[in-house]
């Protein structure tokens, strides 16, 4: 059993992997960290469709968290000044705004300086 949680994100993306840099190097959350091509998706209880989707916290007992959730959850984990922040992006109506934002970023982060063409996102899923 996994005894910290997993940042799963999109290791093909330049931007996504800046920001996770980022992440690990400011912020420091407790946790590891993994390009959702190296990781053993399976045992996370994760499909690859979801996990090209979007950014993925996975807990040590197997709940997932997606998007800005996920990125609440880093938040939260990193205590210090930033965990007030991620508390109110778990809040509705701030986490609903936050989910808007977030997809937007993450529909358009090859558009984003530094992205690349690897950085676009996959089709979204049909329900």
């Amino acid at each position: 059993m996994r005894t910290r949680p997993v940042l799963v994100f999109d290791g093909d993306c330049g931007f996504c992997t800046s920001c996770v840099s980022f992440v690990e190097r400011r912020l420091r959350p407790d946790c590891e960290a993994v390009p959702w091509q190296f990781a053993d998706l399976a045992a996370l209880g994760v499909p690859p469709e979801r996990a090209a989707h979007e950014a993925l916290w996975v807990t040590p007992t197997g709940r997932v968290y997606g998007g800005a959730r996920a990125v609440a959850k880093i938040l939260l984990r990193t205590g210090r000044g930033w965990a007030p922040l991620g508390a109110l992006l778990m809040v509705p109506p701030v986490r609903w705004v936050a989910g808007a934002v977030y997809r937007l970023v993450a529909d358009n982060r090859h558009r984003i300086p530094g992205g690349t063409a690897a950085c676009a996102a996959p089709l979204p899923r049909r329900r």
